[in-house]
């Protein structure tokens, strides 16, 4: 499969060489045989993955696939039942304060305080990041995700496309290296979701790497400068966005995960 992410034989040990994405030596998310089992049930299955500093990779698949999993392991939030993986160039494992400092991570839970306002929960991840002149910056996020006039609005009192948006702002408020989103669509209208797609085509242009996942395989081609299809823990199928439509997509998908698409 030519310029898959990850090899089509199952990886065995931890130093399975993945397969490169891009010719670029240097990769911001680099993961080797990982697998992780919830009690006797595993998720991920000797997954290899490499994505190149400056990249946008979307990574799709069906529910139980391993999408959360795997973006949760990157983030050292879960810890890998094998395998290894580096982010930002450092190890999950043993250097997890500095992986946390180097990434933005959005998932289902939005990390934000429901009892502070807007641009009380930005002024405090913007301290807790060291980022200079925590005010300016968080004013700086709320216009950049339209909830300028909901600064003094308790986040618990949003609605749930607000709440993602913020969580959203709370994860780039220090301009991490690499940003983690694990379906961040969901609640956007088509509106947010440009802003979305311009924020992570703007980050690859600065040189920032994107790992996200998403159900929408429509947008999905939209954010990526490559898309993979997870399914039972291993990927199954990759390609470069140039190298197809909706149409093709969707029937690759169908192809290796048979679920509709």
């Amino acid at each position: 499969m030519t310029g898959s992410l990850e090899s089509t034989q199952p990886a065995p040990a931890t130093t399975a060489a993945p397969t490169d994405v891009s010719g670029n030596g240097a990769w911001d998310v680099e993961v080797r045989g990982l697998r992780k089992s919830f009690g006797s049930v595993p998720v991920l299955r000797g997954l290899n993955l490499r994505i190149a500093a400056g990249q946008r990779a979307v990574i799709v698949g069906p529910n139980g696939s391993g999408k959360t999993t795997l973006l949760k392991i990157l983030a050292t939030l879960l810890r890998p039942s094998a395998g290894a993986a580096r982010v930002a160039g450092f190890d999950i494992r043993s250097q997890t304060s500095e992986v946390r400092r180097n990434i933005g991570l959005l998932c289902h839970q939005t990390y934000l305080y429901g009892e502070l306002t807007c641009q009380e929960n930005l002024l405090f991840y913007a301290r807790m990041y060291g980022v200079v002149d925590p005010p300016q910056r968080s004013r700086a996020m709320l216009r950049l995700v339209g909830l300028e006039g909901q600064t003094d609005t308790l986040a618990r009192s949003l609605s749930r496309g607000m709440q993602q948006r913020l969580a959203l702002a709370r994860a780039i408020i220090h301009e991490p290296l690499v940003l983690l989103l694990d379906e961040p669509d969901t609640g956007l209208d088509q509106r947010w979701a440009d802003v979305l797609r311009d924020l992570v085509a703007e980050r690859a242009a600065q040189g920032g790497t994107t790992l996200l996942t998403t159900h929408n395989l429509e947008r999905s081609l939209d954010l990526a400068d490559r898309v993979a299809v997870l399914n039972g823990g291993r990927i199954v199928f990759s390609a470069r966005r140039d190298d197809l439509d909706v149409g093709s997509f969707k029937e690759a998908y169908s192809r290796h995960t048979g679920a509709a698409a």
